[in-house]
């Protein structure tokens, strides 16, 4: 599926190509709930990172996340590289450079009419915040960190693509 999106003042435009279109995965952790999720989560999307075509390349920068290992209580730098617009600061996409070829959009930043999913899949609520009520559908799925079902397996599991 091919997908547009942008900031919110509009100086930054993107599109790129994504095999897994479905907004399921919302994620609770302390990172995405603070630099995307207005709900307490945030919610990434799958994509080619080869088709990621930008405008407005000058306003977008990069904010890398500081996290603490809990058996050492040593820091390190997240290698997940976040980017937003430094004009209106939306999050816009997500790209680590232990997976290359992928991209993670933020549903927030899309402006294509994405497909609703039949299930959500809810993670890290180890770390959601004790505001946040998560509102779990019949058929949602719930982890405390990680599931091991990734994206395109997901998608690939409920026959669903782009």
């Amino acid at each position: 599926m091919h997908l547009k999106g942008s900031c919110h003042c509009g100086r930054v435009q993107f599109s790129l190509e994504s095999a897994q279109p479905y907004p399921f995965n919302l994620c609770y952790c302390s990172i995405c709930r603070k630099t995307a999720g207005g709900g307490g989560y945030a919610i990434n999307l799958g994509g080619d990172y080869q088709t990621l075509k930008v405008d407005g390349q000058e306003h977008v920068k990069v904010y890398q996340a500081m996290i603490t290992n809990e058996t050492t209580g040593e820091p390190r730098q997240s290698s997940g590289q976040r980017h937003f617009c430094s004009e209106c600061g939306s999050a816009l996409w997500l790209w680590d450079p232990n997976w290359p070829e992928l991209v993670h959009p933020q549903a927030s930043a899309i402006d294509t009419p994405l497909p609703m999913p039949p299930e959500r899949t809810h993670l890290m609520l180890g770390s959601k915040a004790p505001w946040v009520k998560v509102q779990a559908g019949p058929n949602d799925k719930l982890f405390d960190e990680y599931p091991r079902e990734s994206l395109a397996e997901w998608h690939a599991r409920l026959r669903l693509g782009g």
